[in-house]
């Protein structure tokens, strides 16, 4: 009797299917934080391969990105990309960038506002097409890509986590990404109508107390960390503010505990080191009674270009399988 085993299809679309896996597990992917520079980096196995590159670099013009025209940063990024590539066959580009983005279109970032509008992932998608095999390309919003990074480092790629990142402005990540706005730095945390600092326009968000904008107008006669500083020596006016600060935190995270439940919540950046978990345990107390969603937890950590790399990767590689199965 002849056999027929060639003709099981479903035998073969399982060993296609194998060597497919195989073949994508062996290619690594880019990642790139767009903060306030330009980070890219390669990526295998959650671990990032060699140094990052740095847009626009250290000389004389510095290394922020806030003069630069978003054409002028998409393609910075496009070029540290190819430089890091160097010719490898890569499994998708994953680009960590401030704002509201939406199928690859920075719809919003009030911190780069020159890149309302700009559809980033269209740009580096074209730029990036090499021997007619378009390389697929997906843009997370920063914060989102910083907690992918952490849960990566941190082994808890199984589990949901929540991330505050304080500095200039006020970021909120979550892992895993799901589909939705996410800006908790634009959460209400207070109803009073002098609370106008946001730089979106908003009136009582939490950038607006916490963020590095907000505290100059509040001030004007002192940088934030000199506020901190001030604060810490037992000025007044200083030490009421810190509170205040404090109180605004645990407000935006007890909103994040009512609407997704209780969890973990590190909290990074520059500004994490002015954080006292205490005060900041006892005001959460106060405003989540309810049994059910007790039991959050605050850890500091420590971030750098190194995680936002990996973690844009991250979420890329899980984008970019969800797609390849559908």
């Amino acid at each position: 009797m002849v056999s027929t085993r060639w003709l099981d299809t479903r035998e073969l679309h399982k060993t296609l299917l194998s060597c497919v896996v195989e073949c994508v597990e062996n290619m690594a992917t880019v990642g790139v934080l767009a903060a306030e520079h330009v980070a890219v980096g390669l990526v295998e196995n959650n671990q990032l391969v060699g140094a990052p590159r740095i847009y626009p670099g250290s000389g004389p013009e510095g290394r922020s990105l806030q003069g630069l025209p978003a054409e002028t940063i998409s393609e910075g990024i496009r070029r540290q990309i190819e430089e890091v590539i160097k010719g490898k066959k890569i499994r998708a580009v994953g680009v960590g960038f401030p704002g509201i983005t939406r199928e690859g279109v920075i719809e919003e970032s009030p911190n780069l506002q020159q890149a309302k509008g700009f559809n980033l992932q269209a740009a580096l998608a074209s730029g990036l097409r090499r021997d007619r095999d378009a390389v697929p390309v997906l843009v997370f919003n920063d914060a989102d890509v910083m907690a992918a990074g952490i849960a990566a480092t941190q082994g808890q790629l199984h589990r949901m986590i929540r991330v505050w990142t304080l500095g200039e402005g006020i970021g909120y990540g979550r892992y895993p990404a799901v589909e939705g706005v996410w800006e908790g730095g634009h959460t209400v945390v207070t109803l009073d109508p002098k609370e106008n600092f946001c730089a979106c326009g908003g009136v009582g968000h939490l950038e607006g107390i916490m963020g590095h904008r907000g505290i100059r107008l509040r001030f004007l006669d002192l940088e934030p960390e000199e506020v901190f500083e001030n604060a810490r020596r037992g000025d007044g006016r200083c030490a009421t503010f810190l509170k205040f600060w404090h109180r605004a935190l645990a407000a935006a995270t007890a909103t994040s505990i009512h609407l997704e439940g209780p969890g973990k919540f590190f909290i990074s950046g520059p500004n994490a080191c002015y954080v006292d978990l205490g005060w900041l345990n006892i005001y959460l107390g106060e405003m989540v009674k309810m049994s059910p969603l007790q039991g959050s937890l605050f850890e500091i950590i420590s971030t750098s270009d190194e995680i936002g790399i990996i973690g844009a990767a991250v979420n890329a590689e899980r984008a970019a399988l969800g797609r390849s199965q559908e």
